[in-house]
């Protein structure tokens, strides 16, 4: 392994939408902006801002984070009333500029610009139909399967149709996850697949509108939450600050990935009416019931596990501690050269804190185990720290089956639990116990939510067909 990434054993986030509507042209791109960094978490590979001046676009994105890409030079420069911005993780498609979002276009009816969270099941398909109608792809991702079957049914649209049209119309022919921001001349269009498996939602900051996947980012840019995207909705803003939806695709059953409470958003969102913060420390309450155990103190992995860590501390009474330190200043390409040196890269990335867990027996809380190797790691440091007891707890069912919706859960040879049991994956990684979210229990954490959830990767259920 010689890249930081691959040792520390994580999902990959998703990626982030922002967009708004009827804002002060010299405002927009800023807006954006902040709105983008807050989503920063969703995705650190390539980042990007469309704006709409005149009905004409500019645009700039690029790899990198968004405080690397954006100056305050840039942002002057894109000025308009209306916007789209994404932060990208990159599941399906190379690592490349060309790949970077908003992708932006032309065809008879104007600019086109589209932002998408989530993975079409049914890319190929569609990649291989539309080349058979002589469409040039530009890009190796799936968003642009998107863009171009929203161009195609409006071409088979009468007198060209309107463009909240073309999109029921594709939608009606995509399966998997998308969250979307698409952006034309004279309006902005957020649509959500009938599954409602990625987030989307709405707020109002004055007369202007805001979209973002989470309802952190519209905190941020003091934007008061109006709702949720619903599942199979679409939203239209226009230019004059209209709103108008249609909801042809409402009303089925909903799949929200589970792992936006669990590890993907962030703490302080609130997701279709559920408190993130309060769903992981539900989790943590859940795994104290089901694996309880004598110890002297509870420590969560940053960051996703300290909520959880918080709520086993309360429901077992177990006082709560720091024990894993995080550096928050490591770059995802860091590159250790030389097996040898595998350890001290793992220690540059997360180091135990001796005067917490020295000489006492620890629950450790982390959201997830992939592949095993970073639970073996901490396990290691904790006790060369002087933990007389490492008892992990998992804030999440065994991974069990692959996603193919834009988490990116690997292929089953790559899942530890796929291919071992609960008590040779203790073995492997040197844990006195280890405890897994009981499957049963995976909807309580989320009592509020106004979604259904999606247990693919636990159950091989998938909420959509594959194809």
């Amino acid at each position: 392994m010689n890249e930081m990434a691959e040792m520390w054993d994580k999902l990959e986030e998703e990626c982030g939408l922002f967009g708004v509507s009827n804002m002060n042209e010299d405002e927009t791109a800023y807006c954006i902006y902040a709105g983008l960094y807050t989503l920063q978490h969703r995705g650190q590979e390539s980042c990007g801002i469309v704006v709409n001046q005149n009905r004409e676009v500019k645009f700039i994105k690029e790899k990198g984070q968004v405080r690397e890409v954006f100056t305050e030079m840039l942002l002057s420069q894109l000025t308009g009333s209306m916007g789209i911005g994404h932060v990208r993780a990159g599941t399906t498609g190379t690592s490349s500029n060309i790949n970077a979002q908003p992708l932006v276009t032309r065809y008879k009816q104007g600019p086109l610009a589209i932002a998408h969270n989530g993975n079409l099941s049914n890319e190929s398909l569609l990649r291989e139909e539309l080349g058979d109608e002589g469409v040039f792809f530009q890009t190796s991702t799936d968003s642009e399967i998107i863009l171009h079957m929203i161009m195609r049914e409006r071409r088979h649209l009468k007198d060209g149709g309107s463009i909240e049209e073309a999109v029921s119309a594709a939608m009606g022919k995509l399966r998997g996850a998308y969250s979307v921001l698409l952006m034309n001349g004279s309006k902005m269009l957020a649509f959500r697949d009938p599954a409602g498996m990625r987030p989307l939602c709405i707020g109002k900051v004055g007369d202007a509108w805001c979209v973002s996947s989470e309802s952190c980012a519209l905190d941020i840019v003091g934007a008061k939450f109006v709702r949720d995207v619903e599942p199979g909705e679409i939203v239209i803003f226009d230019m004059e600050g209209g709103i108008t939806s249609i909801r042809d695709h409402c009303g089925g059953k909903s799949s929200l990935c589970v792992f936006e409470y669990i590890y993907t958003a962030r703490t302080d969102s609130i997701i279709d009416g559920q408190s993130v913060y309060d769903a992981r420390q539900n989790a943590g309450r859940i795994l104290a019931q089901a694996y309880p155990v004598d110890a002297d103190v509870v420590i969560g992995v940053p960051d996703s596990g300290l909520d959880a860590a918080r709520g086993y501390a309360l429901e077992s009474g177990i006082p709560l501690g720091r024990g894993l330190i995080i550096n928050r200043y490591i770059g995802r390409t860091f590159i250790i050269p030389g097996q040898k040196n595998r350890e001290a890269a793992v220690r540059i990335k997360i180091n135990a804190m001796r005067a917490e867990v020295e000489g006492k027996r620890v629950v450790v809380v982390d959201d997830s185990i992939v592949r095993g190797t970073t639970v073996e790691n901490q396990v290691a440091l904790l006790r060369e720290a002087g933990a007389l007891e490492v008892h992990f707890r998992i804030s999440s069912p065994p991974f069990l089956w692959p996603c193919y919706f834009g988490t990116d859960v690997p292929d089953r040879e790559m899942l530890i639990a796929a291919n071992h049991s609960l008590e040779e994956i203790r073995q492997m990684t040197g844990a006195d116990t280890l405890g897994y979210l009981p499957l049963d229990r995976v909807k309580d954490i989320a009592p509020n939510a106004t979604c259904g959830l999606c247990e693919a990767c636990f159950t091989n259920s998938y909420p959509v067909p594959l194809t």
